[in-house]
């Protein structure tokens, strides 16, 4: 009925070029259009970004809506701005504690995987196509990431819960293996464009990559949160904002000195979220919403840039590059990363089926054209192509492959997400009114610089005979009563410590 209704709209607009009149009308009708048809996704467990390129794709050009978009600049802008947002929500959902066992595996997976996946990819392009060998790796390059949203929005469709610390693992690749992908996919373009330069001359920009980027991320997340809760805003929807101006600074910053930009904002994101920071929940929820509205704009614009004609004369060299990557590319990376951390065979092979690749090898693959290459455009196609077949084989297959595998659990004993069990798991037992004197150091201090225990929290404020609800910018005032819930009694020992109150 979706594509019905879309079909319908698009057929009545004539050939025409966006324009500023314009641009907000079909914008939003085909924001609505893929809203609407993202929905279908939970029903057949199908990622909603087919659904969003396909909509794409039908107001393209060649589509029935015969909107005129021709330009990989354009489309490359949007997909940096995208991926900052999709980045950066991740990793402000991204818990140490989840991720903290399992630091080893992912790092080997994000780093050593997707530079092993290259190789092999590259290898198998040189061998059974035309291109040359450094053609064959820029294009293993850009495929070598997987896709976190698509992964986990099919384990959420269909309920699936994973045993042990796989979902941890497989967050914590999906999440930072962008940065190595747009390493190798920048280094190989210049490589092909000019190809007198020699390997070794990456080795130093490769160091500068992770070392400016990773120092500048963990810096300006440290920095972020004490600007965030020193700073004193009128508004709380200010504070999204604020943090958006950080995001962006750190990406552009770290970008302009030749840092990963990438990798800066991914590190300083889970920084900022497993801090307290003021008005966490709403700068969290703005951003998640913020990210879904990035991705529903990513896959449109690149739906609109592909021209379906040119992926025709490619399907056949596409569906073998991508079953070979998908059958005997990922597992070897998969194996040589994991084999030495006691992983069972099961476990191995689920995580090399969850090798997804969505957008971001299709933003990755605008980098040639604008540069460019000279098979840029058979590039792009043959990456479009593998990404919708990643999708469609091994998104609609994720849940049976775990039943398979027997890395599934029952719905009832899945690990929940934080939405889950923000109601039911914070629930606390012990109540406590606690006075603070006037010479306490806790006085002039908001709540969020007090470092309160995690199992206790202020629940309300007695002050001048008037009860307050507090927040994180709330400060504590001579003699003022807080009513203090907490799991147990060894969390209100904690805040007396914290307070330093007998």
């Amino acid at each position: 009925m979706y594509y019905y209704l879309a079909a319908t709209f698009l057929s009545k607009i004539e050939i025409m070029t966006l324009t500023i009149e314009n641009i907000l009308l079909i914008g939003s009708i085909l924001l609505f259009i893929s809203i609407l048809a993202g929905k279908t996704s939970y029903r057949f467990g199908v990622p909603t970004l087919i659904f969003f390129l396909i909509v794409g794709m039908l107001a393209g050009s060649e589509g029935v809506g015969k909107i005129q978009f021709d330009s990989p600049v354009t489309a490359q802008f949007i997909g940096v701005l995208a991926l900052n947002f999709i980045l950066f929500s991740g990793g402000l959902d991204t818990k140490w504690e989840s991720i903290k066992p399992v630091l080893g595996r992912g790092a080997m997976l994000s780093t050593l995987g997707v530079l092993l996946t290259t190789f092999a990819v590259g290898a198998f392009v040189w061998l059974v196509t035309e291109f040359s060998f450094l053609e064959g790796l820029l294009l293993g390059s850009i495929v070598s990431s997987t896709d976190a949203a698509a992964v986990f929005s099919i384990l959420r469709a269909k309920s699936v819960g994973l045993k042990k610390n796989l979902r941890p693992t497989l967050e914590l690749e999906s999440g930072s293996n962008d940065p190595m992908a747009y390493f190798l996919t920048v280094t190989l373009t210049s490589l092909v464009v000019s190809q007198e330069q020699d390997f070794l001359s990456v080795i130093p920009f490769f160091l500068k990559q992770i070392i400016f980027g990773a120092a500048i991320g963990l810096g300006m997340g440290k920095l972020s949160v004490l600007v965030i809760n020193k700073i004193r805003l009128d508004f709380e929807g200010l504070y999204p904002v604020l943090v958006i101006a950080l995001m962006g600074f750190t990406f552009s910053f770290t970008d302009s000195i030749g840092g990963n930009g990438f990798l800066a904002i991914y590190l300083a994101s889970v920084y900022i979220g497993n801090h307290d920071i003021i008005h966490k929940k709403t700068i969290i929820r703005f951003f998640d919403g913020f990210a879904w509205l990035m991705q529903i704009v990513l896959f449109l614009t690149l739906g609109l840039l592909v021209f379906p004609k040119q992926i025709i004369p490619v399907m056949g060299i596409g569906l073998l590059i991508s079953v070979f990557m998908i059958l005997i590319a990922r597992p070897i990376s998969v194996y040589a990363c994991l084999s030495f951390f006691g992983l069972k065979n099961r476990e191995k092979l689920f995580i090399s089926w969850v090798g997804l690749r969505g957008a971001v090898p299709i933003v990755f693959a605008t980098y040639p054209l604008i540069a460019g290459v000279e098979k840029a455009n058979m590039i792009f196609n043959i990456v479009f192509f593998i990404s919708v077949t990643s999708v469609l084989l091994q998104g609609t297959t994720l849940p049976l492959m775990a039943k398979w595998l027997h890395v599934s659990v029952p719905e009832k004993a899945k690990r929940r997400t934080p939405l889950d069990i923000e109601l039911s798991d914070n629930i606390k037992t012990e109540l406590a009114e606690i006075q603070v004197p006037a010479d306490n150091a806790a006085v002039g201090k908001a709540i969020v610089e007090l470092g309160f225990p995690k199992t206790a929290i202020i629940a309300m404020i007695r002050r001048d005979g008037k009860y307050i609800t507090p927040n994180g910018s709330t400060v504590l005032q001579p003699l003022d009563m807080l009513i203090v819930l907490a799991e147990n009694e060894e969390g209100l020992d904690e805040v007396h410590e914290n307070l330093e109150i007998e």
